[in-house]
């Protein structure tokens, strides 16, 4: 596999990466949100994590990769979720808080730093710039699971790539 050239691993976070990253927060936001405020403890079988474990899974994660990424290392140090994280709502607010000085960073990050090999666990081992396309189909996996805990918790399915049967319905009825 050739190398990745400075000014195309630039591209690749300004042109691609940076536009698709800030997408998917907007719709990890809705899917989180759309979590009732009295089931973050929903799960669908005794060996699911329950839908705010999940929640914290996917916020958590994007933070570490996006710190990986400006930094050029991943820090594996385990990150639990806070206390004061006990709804949705507190969820939404801790990602917002989290996401966007972690996003303005990345939109600093010079040529170099963008194509530092950066290791991941011994499995892989790629420029910096490519994680984030890593991060995002890893939230994306993740937030299909959580979406598929809403209507069983009694809960609307939020548009997502397009509109769902609930947002539809909301739409219809409102019109």
């Amino acid at each position: 596999m050739q190398a990745i050239q400075p000014d195309q691993a630039s591209f690749m976070l300004h042109g691609a990466f940076l536009p698709s990253v800030k997408n998917e927060q907007r719709i990890t936001k809705c899917v989180v949100e759309a979590i009732p405020l009295d089931k973050g403890d929903f799960r669908p079988d005794e060996i699911s994590k329950t839908a705010l474990e999940l929640a914290w899974h996917i916020v958590a994660t994007e933070m570490r990769f996006m710190d990986a990424v400006a930094a050029g290392a991943f820090d594996f140090t385990p990150r639990p979720r806070p206390e004061s994280i006990k709804t949705s709502a507190d969820m939404i607010a801790w990602y917002a808080d989290n996401f966007e000085p972690r996003f303005q960073a990345l939109t600093q990050l010079d040529n170099e730093q963008l194509v530092k090999i950066v290791d991941f666990r011994g499995m892989f081992q790629l420029p910096a710039v490519m994680y984030l396309n890593f991060m995002m189909h890893h939230s994306v996996h993740h937030r299909g699971q959580l979406s598929m805990y809403l209507r069983p918790m009694g809960a609307k399915v939020p548009a997502i790539y397009g509109e769902s049967y609930d947002s539809a319905a909301a739409r219809k009825a409102a019109g």
